[in-house]
């Protein structure tokens, strides 16, 4: 059993001795993904990802540009 995954045990005859364990890598990806992703602060990290993505498409298109019609 890996130990990335998150395990239920139960015991059938006695309902109230339940035990979830959840890894802890987990849980502090799904609180920098609420950090990052979310609110106003995932509204920034989207813009400046996407500008960060357009940015170094006009540079790869300039460069390319520029060897493709060199004389």
């Amino acid at each position: 059993m890996e130990s990335g995954e998150a395990t239920v045990q139960y015991n059938r005859w006695n309902e109230d001795n339940i035990n979830m364990n959840v890894a802890a890598s987990q849980t502090s990806l799904n609180g920098i993904y609420n950090k990052l992703c979310t609110g106003q602060l995932g509204v920034v990290v989207r813009v400046a990802g996407s500008l960060a993505v357009m940015a170094s498409m006009y540079i790869l298109g300039y460069v390319t540009g520029y060897y493709v019609h060199k004389c």
